[in-house]
């Protein structure tokens, strides 16, 4: 942290701490950094003890959320190539977060949030081609349940609007570019409004986006990765955030990746983890009086 500043003209005094109590009288005279461990500054060159650094700081600041000594979490990118060398075995800090919760992994729902737009893909690091056999009735259900009790916890919204897109071009166009849209999206839309849930769909996905229909709801359910985050990531990429729903921790995180061509330059712009760290605080700040109200 103390290079890291230093290579971009910052006089930001940092002080090591070892636990989190006072934290916050630190705050007033340097940047508090948890923990002893580290290792050689290489901006843009991951390397294994960088990995170890990054994943010793994912377990000790996930023990302090789970054990109730932060409030929330705003993790950053990580080399997951570098991670799996010092025995990460996960696809994501996604999967590693749901698991040290205790939860299964369809539990930890992946929501990506905009100041224009926020969606939810439905499956996520697949191939495009094992997307349609992936889906279920089942699937879309649980992962809407769990995005509409989140989004009324942590975002503050009463009565949450979720948009359901359709898989197939014009949503199938009633069977004739695939049944998926009718066989498996519209009944569990059924099941959904039966529940009590505001949901709509499936939408043809190319129109789902433009402005007049993000007006309608709160988020979109998107069927698989691209879908979901193309849309984001063109309207919001430098203040888009990743949130995980569903867990009794906050996490959020820049939605974006490690840019390792721009590492170390002082060129990157930081509004992406400064809106998720804002973010994290805006939703812990809402679960508090929302838990406090019952």
């Amino acid at each position: 942290m103390r290079e890291s500043a230093k290579l971009c003209g910052l006089e930001i005094p940092v002080e090591t701490i070892e636990s989190t109590d006072g934290v916050d009288k630190v705050f007033g005279d340097a940047l508090p950094v948890f923990g002893l461990a580290d290792c050689d500054y290489s901006p843009g060159t991951p390397d294994q003890a960088g990995a170890r650094l990054a994943l010793g700081s994912l377990q000790a600041a996930t023990k302090l959320a789970i054990n109730g000594e932060v409030c929330a979490i705003a993790t950053a990118p990580v080399a997951k190539s570098q991670l799996a060398k010092v025995g990460f075995n996960y696809p994501g800090q996604t999967e590693f977060l749901a698991d040290s919760c205790k939860l299964q992994e369809q539990d930890a729902v992946m929501m990506l949030a905009g100041p224009q737009l926020r969606t939810i893909p439905l499956t996520v690091h697949c191939a495009l081609a094992e997307v349609p056999g992936m889906l279920s009735i089942d699937l879309i259900c649980h992962r809407a349940v769990i995005a509409s009790r989140a989004l009324q916890r942590d975002f503050g919204i009463e009565n949450p609007r979720i948009a359901i897109a359709g898989l197939n071009p014009h949503a199938g166009e009633d069977g004739k570019f695939g049944d998926e849209d009718q066989r498996i999206i519209a009944p569990a839309i059924d099941t959904l409004r039966r529940q009590g849930i505001d949901v709509s769909g499936p939408h043809p996905a190319d129109a789902m986006f433009s402005p007049h229909k993000r007006a309608s709801y709160d988020v979109a359910l998107c069927m698989y990765h691209d879908q979901a985050l193309i849309p984001v990531k063109a309207l919001d990429f430098d203040q888009g955030v990743n949130v995980t729903l569903g867990l009794p921790i906050i996490r959020t995180s820049p939605d974006h990746g490690t840019a390792f061509d721009i590492a170390g330059k002082a060129v990157a712009n930081p509004s992406a983890m400064i809106a998720a760290i804002k973010m994290a605080g805006d939703c812990a700040k809402r679960r508090t009086s929302s838990d406090a109200n019952g």
